[in-house]
């Protein structure tokens, strides 16, 4: 199976979460749950500035993951410290989960 990298900025997978969340290194992504498939694994290799996150995931995935047909569900750890008193916090997971169509 090829894996091709995307790229997607940081507010747009963290939403809410983005001004609290510290950086990364290396996280798994999983299908559906935690106990799901393990798919991959998201980093910053970018580096800080570019303010993104490095999906390395299955080909077919990375496809689906750009158009838009996934939900993030994200595992995190409060990190005890704040910043200009927001909580900061770390993600120990992301889990993509598939869009439910709306009527």
């Amino acid at each position: 199976m090829s894996y091709s990298p995307i790229a997607i900025k940081r507010s747009h997978v963290l939403g809410d979460l983005y001004n609290h969340c510290d950086g990364i290194e290396n996280i798994p992504v999983y299908m559906n749950d935690k106990s799901g498939e393990l798919i991959g694994f998201v980093d910053e290799s970018l580096g800080h500035y570019a303010d993104a996150y490095l999906f390395h995931l299955p080909e077919d995935i990375c496809k689906k993951l750009s158009t838009g047909h996934f939900n993030y569900v994200f595992d995190y750890s409060y990190t005890g410290s704040t910043t200009n008193n927001k909580i900061r916090i770390v993600l120990n997971y992301i889990v993509l989960t598939g869009k439910t169509a709306s009527a």
